[in-house]
């Protein structure tokens, strides 16, 4: 029977000065005397050889009574103290202790400094690391060791030759990640059942991404990245006689569709000065981020999943359906400046040459942060297949190298679960919103959409495929001259090839 087997939990109550949680503070005078009653049970549990086996769940019934003492002055009522946070324990009751682990979360962007908490949620979420920490007896921090170029070759040496250090690797999603698990070098996480990957914390489904058979290689329990959708400038809509905060509340009834995009953009594409010439544009856009986002707002993709097996999804009814209609719109509706570059939009838009753009939540911060004109964020519109809005997650993959005995893996599989997650008393807060307030220039950017995107998401599986490039081989590629279904016949056989041996 493996030593983390049979397991319980028990709950501890701190006095304020011990854990304080910011969210639920009060002021607490304490009395001459605190009695606590606390009992406790113990659950066993079955060996499995296939499985390093983790903690059952049992709790701890506590009660804590109140005592009252008199002063000359007046009656004091001692109020129950806040629980803390669960620690696990052992089949013995001893709360696992990982012997003083360093862990190191290695990315290429971290500075491995802890910034001090700028809000009542950082402080808290900093109190609750100290507490797992503490509690567990182990160190972990996140730093930037290899840069975003050679990382995907850093693991794969390492991962070869091992090492002494404790390291938890975020890798990016593609082709180099899919080959490094199909020749055995992650970790599977499935062996591991201090994980359990149906809790909320994992609901990004980056497990599912990176998983083969019944074996898990990959996660990760950050709350999902928004990524793209359409934005819009205010001053072009208000020319045009549309209500910028319409679109707000279209979306938030259901009623922002393909169909209600196209009738917008009818409208503000225009020869204003009736000289034959159009001179106001609806769409300033990339092309191949348009594509994307159609096939994915009609609830659609490229490369999908299916009985465990990667299928191609390219040919069928709603990818084409997308692909045609994005085409379509930027042929009525896009300014082009004749000779422009591909990215063209990042200046176009801010200049106000075009009403929308499609886009990444991302470049609110960036390309868009002196734009002079106010902008709004909406989800892409739903196609007619789609029932909601639907944003593709593209996060990042933590991974554990093979390289680990059992023993190594779980404790530092134990560690990074412990210690991402939700913060006691914040467990519906999301902490991504907090930076998006100062790029976008509205509320109801971050509260209608952003907040939205990290829940109506899902992954999808072409960037997966070692040799298939979606870009080079097919969207760059596709065009009116070129259209879906002939673009999707020339590649069918060479993709057919890849998905055979993604597939082994």
């Amino acid at each position: 029977m493996s030593k983390y087997c049979a397991v319980n939990q028990h709950r501890f109550i701190y006095k304020k000065e011990d854990f304080k949680m910011k969210r639920k503070m009060f002021n607490k005078v304490m009395a001459a005397s605190l009695t606590a009653a606390m009992t406790m049970s113990l659950a066993g549990c079955g060996g499995n050889a296939a499985t390093t086996e983790a903690p059952a769940d049992t709790t701890v019934d506590q009660q804590t009574t109140t005592a009252e003492t008199e002063t000359t002055e007046s009656e004091i009522t001692v109020e129950p103290e806040e629980e803390g946070p669960v620690a696990l324990t052992d089949a013995d009751g001893n709360v696992y202790d990982l012997g003083g682990m360093e862990i190191i979360i290695r990315d290429w962007w971290s500075s491995g400094e802890e910034e001090e908490p700028k809000n009542a949620y950082e402080e808290a979420r900093q109190e609750y690391r100290d507490w797992v920490q503490d509690t567990y007896n182990f160190k972990i921090k996140q730093v930037a060791i290899s840069d975003w170029g050679s990382t995907p070759e850093d693991f794969l040496n390492y991962a070869t030759t091992g090492g002494d250090e404790n390291y938890v690797w975020i890798l990016r999603q593609g082709a180099e990640f899919v080959s490094a698990m199909n020749s055995g070098l992650m970790y599977d996480l499935a062996t591991l059942d201090c994980l359990d990957f149906s809790q909320d914390k994992w609901k990004g489904g980056v497990h599912k991404l990176c998983s083969k058979g019944d074996s898990i290689y990959g996660c990760s329990p950050e709350i999902p990245e928004p990524r793209g959708g359409l934005y819009f400038n205010k001053r072009l809509l208000e020319e045009a006689g549309i209500n910028p905060d319409d679109i707000y509340k279209w979306q938030e009834s259901g009623e922002w569709t393909w169909d209600k995009f196209e009738e917008l953009c009818q409208t503000i594409t225009a020869d204003t000065d009736n000289d034959g010439v159009t001179d106001r544009w609806a769409l300033v856009t990339d092309d191949s981020e348009t594509k994307n986002e159609a096939v994915w707002s009609n609830d659609a993709e490229y490369i999908g999943m299916e009985n465990g097996k990667y299928v191609n999804k390219l040919e069928s009814d709603e990818t084409l359906q997308a692909l045609n209609w994005a085409l379509d719109m930027m042929a009525k509706y896009k300014y082009m400046p004749e000779g422009a570059e591909w990215d063209y939009w990042k200046t176009a838009f801010p200049n106000g040459d075009g009403a929308f753009l499609v886009g990444q939540a991302y470049l609110a911060a960036n390309e868009f942060k002196d734009m002079e004109d106010d902008f709004g964020f909406v989800c892409f519109p739903k196609g007619p297949n789609a029932k909601d809005y639907r944003n593709c997650y593209t996060d990042n993959i933590y991974a554990i190298p093979a390289c680990y005995d059992a023993d190594k893996a779980w404790k530092i599989a134990f560690a990074l679960n412990a210690y991402t997650n939700r913060v006691p008393g914040y467990e519906d807060y999301n902490d991504r919103l907090s930076g998006y307030y100062d790029s976008f220039r509205d509320t109801e950017s971050v509260d209608l959409t952003i907040a939205r995107m990290c829940e109506n998401g899902f992954t999808t599986y072409h960037d997966m495929i070692p040799g298939l490039s979606l870009g080079e081989q097919f969207l760059w590629g596709c065009t009116i001259d070129n259209p879906p279904a002939q673009a999707a016949e020339a590649v069918r056989n060479e993709w057919a090839s890849y998905l055979e041996e993604a597939n082994k």
